[in-house]
């Protein structure tokens, strides 16, 4: 199975243990899934954790630590093509992870734009929660 998981999972798992976005991220260290991310998502995941908001909770060496893993074992996807579906333009390049590698879930907190979507092409749109009753399955 092939998952993309949006900046805010990724940042949600290294802020408060034991929630589903936790689950899943320790679910693909464990590889039971594969991940797919790319350069422009691991700029962001540097840029957003700068905030003072992040800055306060998480320490850089676990966000230095996660980009390391994600560039190392993780499917990187990088040139990408060009999607214009999202309600936010800052979100197509994770519907155009979601289409290179045709994943089957794209995994997100956004419930405003790309959850509202439901799907992209084959790969379905949806909440950590659901993704975590997927895996029970």
């Amino acid at each position: 199975m092939r998952l993309v998981l949006d900046t805010n999972i990724l940042l949600s798992a290294l802020m408060v243990r034991g929630t589903p976005p936790d689950y899943l991220y320790n679910a693909w260290r464990q590889g039971r899934f594969e991940l797919a991310s790319t350069e422009v998502q691991l700029d962001e995941l540097n840029r957003v954790s700068r905030r003072p908001f992040f800055q306060e909770r998480l320490k850089p060496s676990e966000i230095g630590r996660m980009v390391n893993d994600i560039r190392r074992l993780a499917i990187m996807c990088d040139p990408l093509p060009t999607v214009e579906l999202s309600p936010d333009p800052d979100d197509d390049y994770l519907l155009a992870t979601a289409q290179v590698v045709a994943a089957d879930y794209l995994v997100t907190g956004d419930k405003s734009d790309l959850l509202a979507l439901e799907r992209h092409g084959g790969t379905r749109i949806i909440s950590a929660r659901n993704m975590m009753q997927v895996f029970e399955k």
